[in-house]
């Protein structure tokens, strides 16, 4: 339940429209509610301005639909991050129209179309192909959480000429989400362009000295651009969360 929807609950109580007790039912389960596998946070929309977001690893798909069904009744948005292919065929039984991103692993219940709040356009970019199943998942959370959202793959540093066929689009982003693997140059590199926040996403991407994305946190955690902040290892999730919050009026 959002802040809006609280509004219009206690006003239809103030006009007589509704009883209290029908309003007291609506509200049994406000804050929080215990379903044994979970505590479901109902109260997350109003506190932070967006619903709780189910993390799918290593729960079942019974144990994210339960969630989703709790879920569904009060938000008009449904995240759900690392959701493989098998669990999200079982969730789609019970919830047809929810949509699944799989190179992504995201699966998303949408009631109705997010409204935009962002001030402006979020850019999401990787430094290579290999990079874009993070990319698309910062991709798809800042959308969700009302946000123009624009794409920009492969255009790392190995050939930097990439980049800056992409200059207007970069130079017109309020906030940059850069994903890479590798080496990790590319969120200097574009944080050196901008005077826009950069949000850096070390990826898992790499032969054997990238210690399965440590070389690229270090050396985005090194930047000597000053605008580039950085998430953890392939947690575009939480750089597109991060860009929505930046990006909000």
């Amino acid at each position: 339940m959002n802040s809006d929807a609280l509004k219009n609950l206690l006003e239809s109580v103030e006009k007589g429209n509704i009883s209290v007790s029908s309003a007291l039912e609506s509200l049994q389960h406000f804050f929080m509610e215990d379903i044994e596998f979970a505590h479901v946070d109902h109260h997350r929309t109003i506190r932070k301005g967006f619903p709780e977001v189910i993390f799918g690893q290593g729960k079942t798909a019974g144990q994210i639909a339960g969630i989703m069904e709790k879920m569904a009744i009060r938000e008009d948005m449904v995240l759900v991050t690392r959701v493989d292919r098998q669990k999200a065929a079982c969730i789609k039984e019970s919830f047809p129209a929810a949509v699944y991103h799989p190179d992504a692993r995201v699966l998303i219940l949408e009631k109705n179309p997010p409204q935009i709040q962002g001030k402006g356009c979020i850019l999401v970019m990787s430094a290579g192909t290999s990079d874009i199943p993070v990319a698309k998942e910062a991709f798809l959370t800042a959308r969700a959480m009302g946000n123009e959202v624009e794409a920009v793959y492969d255009v790392g540093v190995a050939g930097i000429h990439r980049l800056f066929a992409h200059k207007d689009a970069i130079e017109r982003a309020t906030v940059l989400i850069v994903a890479a693997g590798m080496e990790g140059a590319l969120p200097s590199v574009v944080g050196g362009l901008v005077n826009r926040p950069v949000i850096g996403v070390p990826t898992s991407i790499g032969y054997g000295t990238s210690l399965g994305g440590l070389t690229a946190l270090f050396a985005m955690l090194n930047s000597c651009s000053s605008n580039v902040a950085v998430v953890n290892i392939d947690n575009g999730f939480g750089a597109g969360y991060l860009a929505s919050m930046i990006n909000r009026p």
